[in-house]
């Protein structure tokens, strides 16, 4: 019997790893067709099973991924037969150390607790933490949490981390990531503009100088549009992002 239930422990075991190795790595992700936004190349990605993060599906379908008429990228999360769909994009082109600036043309602030709008640096091989720097935009399925945090992975490390509230009197948001070799540095403005951006349109700013600033390498920058563990929106609506500009400065 005990055997057996070593066994079974050990079934266990291996079927948890397998299935955070698939949600991290990816193994049935698939690209879709390039798209052309803000100046970059980019693929679309598309899973047939759910997918990390969350785990969510991820489409490439015209209803989740699509640019419209002023060149601005939309990303949706839709349901289609009781199935969520989310979405991602990704950048053919590694960037490296520089300025990264994302203007956004939609109120994140006013998304569902349990979406998450993600700004980010990845790399699919593990050093230096998959190379993640991010801004993330989410409420992480609490109403009541701060809707937005920088972070340098791993998150869990204590000082990694900086969590921040924002309230918007428009749809337009500036948010950039400074990523050198000594130091990241954050900064998300009200509305939308050339840089350098008005002092007075700062809503947050932080800067990180500890021991986990990654080195550029194989990383992408990605934008994504998803789910907290793949939790449906508690108002069940969909949700869309509108994404007015992205801008690298090296």
């Amino acid at each position: 019997m005990k055997r057996i239930l070593n066994f079974l422990k050990n079934v266990v075991l291996v079927s948890i790893l397998l299935v955070t190795w698939n949600c991290r790595n990816e193994p049935k992700t698939m690209k879709t067709e390039n798209l052309h936004f803000s100046g970059y190349d980019w693929w679309i990605k598309s899973s047939q099973t759910p997918v990390g993060p969350g785990p969510n599906h991820f489409s490439g379908s015209s209803n989740n991924v699509w640019l419209d008429e002023t060149g601005q990228l939309h990303m949706k999360i839709t349901n289609r037969d009781d199935k969520w769909y989310c979405a991602e994009v990704v950048s053919l082109q590694n960037f490296g150390y520089g300025k990264y600036v994302i203007r956004l043309a939609s109120r994140f602030e006013v998304l569902n607790e349990n979406v998450v709008v993600g700004l980010f640096t990845w790399s699919d091989t593990p050093n230096y933490h998959h190379r993640e720097i991010d801004i993330e935009l989410s409420r992480w399925g609490d109403p009541v949490n701060a809707n937005s945090q920088y972070v340098v992975q791993p998150w869990d490390t204590p000082g990694n981390i900086h969590r921040f509230e924002v309230q918007l009197s428009d749809r337009f948001s500036t948010h950039i990531f400074d990523w050198r070799s000594d130091q990241i540095t954050w900064q998300t403005y009200a509305g939308i503009s050339p840089l350098p951006i008005a002092d007075s349109l700062l809503v947050q700013t932080w800067s990180y100088r500890g021991a986990d600033i990654p080195k550029p390498g194989d990383e992408n920058f990605r934008i994504n549009f998803w789910l907290m563990e793949g939790r449906p929106p508690t108002n069940n609506k969909e949700a869309e992002v509108v994404v007015n500009q992205v801008e690298f400065i090296p």
